[in-house]
């Protein structure tokens, strides 16, 4: 008798190696091809993907939303508000009943463990649309388009310029499968953790006082929001504390002359990035933006059909 082939879910970066990375990116260049070409590719009809959100979403719902209709499947939106996920009713409970309908669930949500949990008890691949800890989907269009714009990732130098959140801890998880260095520079109280990203060794990434200094040389500039969704309490004190960790031209200036610029977005220009740096010639934000859709195409493809031709 044959057995049931292990579910695979995506909820941090290392889930995956290497070379299932070189197979998503590829698969990712070729469906985005499509797309722009108009040509239809739509390998998951029938199948159902069940998107549950417990924290506001706008690039996250519709990259995923239009990107499975476009592989010619059906979505079913759920969020705090018409679910019962982690309330009244217990996660693993929500999990054995959503995923006997469904083919697979992509979750919006706050602590790590709510997306384990869910996943221990899921018939169906899961994938981590963000948590506090992570945010495996955005890391993996920012090095999409990395390559897109200058090639290989490998040996480069990327800066993150900021706090020490979900971003930050899963480029340190990337760096590290994926052979490249990570400059941090974060506020004092604000560093990364290197054992939430559960790194063999800090080989991977250098930490640096001076947000200047992590700049110097880098291949791509990168930061986010001072302030992520569940820390709102906190927004005064975090403005204050990361003054100086505004992202401008002089930082940009002393990267490589043909460094990139990124940010997942939403911004707030003049806090985390001057306006002359997001919507200047190094940023591809807005490429970025859009690839989160091709590379969750290609991501939900080989979740659901493994590798394919």
């Amino acid at each position: 008798m044959s057995q049931t082939p292990a579910i695979q879910h995506y909820l941090q970066f290392s889930d995956f190696t290497a070379d299932e990375y070189a197979h998503l990116l590829a698969r990712a260049a070729l469906i985005k091809k499509k797309f722009k070409a108009y040509e239809k590719h739509q390998p998951l009809v029938d199948r159902t993907l069940a998107m549950i959100f417990e924290k506001a979403s706008t690039r996250t719902r519709v990259s995923f939303e239009a990107g499975m209709y476009q592989l010619g499947g059906s979505v079913v939106h759920l969020t705090t508000g018409d679910s019962q996920l982690g309330r009244s009713e217990p996660i693993e409970d929500s999990a054995k009943v959503i995923s006997r309908m469904v083919d697979l669930v992509m979750i919006r949500t706050f602590e790590q463990t709510k997306i384990e949990a869910f996943a221990a008890h899921s018939r169906v691949p899961v994938i981590n649309g963000l948590t506090n800890e992570f945010h495996p989907c955005q890391i993996l269009a920012d090095i999409f388009t990395y390559i897109e714009h200058r090639g290989s990732i490998a040996g480069k130098t990327v800066a993150w310029v900021g706090d020490g959140n979900n971003m930050a801890n899963t480029w340190l998880q990337a760096s590290e499968i994926l052979g490249f260095t990570v400059h941090v520079s974060t506020p004092s109280g604000y560093e990364v953790d290197q054992s939430i990203a559960g790194l063999r060794s800090s080989d991977s990434y250098k930490v640096f006082k001076d947000p200047m200094e992590a700049c110097r040389g880098a291949d791509l500039v990168t930061t986010d929001v001072w302030t992520s969704m569940g820390y709102e309490a906190e927004n005064e004190a975090r403005r204050a504390a990361f003054a100086d960790w505004c992202v401008d031209t002089e930082m940009m200036r002393v990267a490589q002359p043909d460094a990139l610029f990124m940010h997942c977005l939403p911004a707030h220009r003049g806090e985390e990035v001057q306006a002359e740096v997001i919507d200047g010639p190094q940023s591809v934000v807005w490429d970025e933006a859009e690839n989160r859709m091709h590379v969750q195409k290609a991501l939900m493809e080989y979740l659901l059909l493994g590798r394919v031709a």
